[in-house]
């Protein structure tokens, strides 16, 4: 586990989060997902620290509420989202592509397991992945 900086585009939203991208990374074919070419990894709570921007975070909601998708509202970039999950508890899903530290051939290496939030199946992948 390796802690690493984050933020936004423009640099207005910067955190830090202690983070094992080894142990795996995710991406969900559920509608906001998809059209934001989500790809995150999950951490729980206590390993994520907003460091800067917090006035520039606008947060989105949809269909259940149940979690949040934060973006910088200065630049657009989505920078992580946060939940609650049966094994995590409070989670941040944060995007990996976020991570300013982090060089290409790591998260290339990356696993990437896949869930079909579409269909609110946390279990089962979807049986299509390469739009993802």
């Amino acid at each position: 586990m390796k802690t690493r900086d984050g933020s936004c585009h423009c640099g207005s939203v910067q955190f830090e989060v202690d983070i094992d991208l080894a142990a795996g990374t995710i991406k969900c074919n559920c509608t906001i997902c998809s059209k934001m070419r989500f790809w995150a990894a999950q951490v729980p709570s206590s390993r994520f620290r907003l460091r800067g921007g917090a006035d520039s975070l606008r947060e989105y909601r949809y269909h259940t509420r149940r979690d949040a998708h934060y973006f910088c509202g200065n630049c657009g970039v989505n920078v992580f989202s946060t939940g609650e999950s049966a094994a995590l508890g409070a989670f941040y899903a944060v995007a990996v592509v976020c991570l300013d530290d982090v060089p290409p051939e790591e998260l290339l290496a990356a696993p990437v397991r896949y869930l079909d939030g579409r269909n609110d199946n946390w279990v089962t992948p979807p049986a299509e992945t390469g739009h993802l």
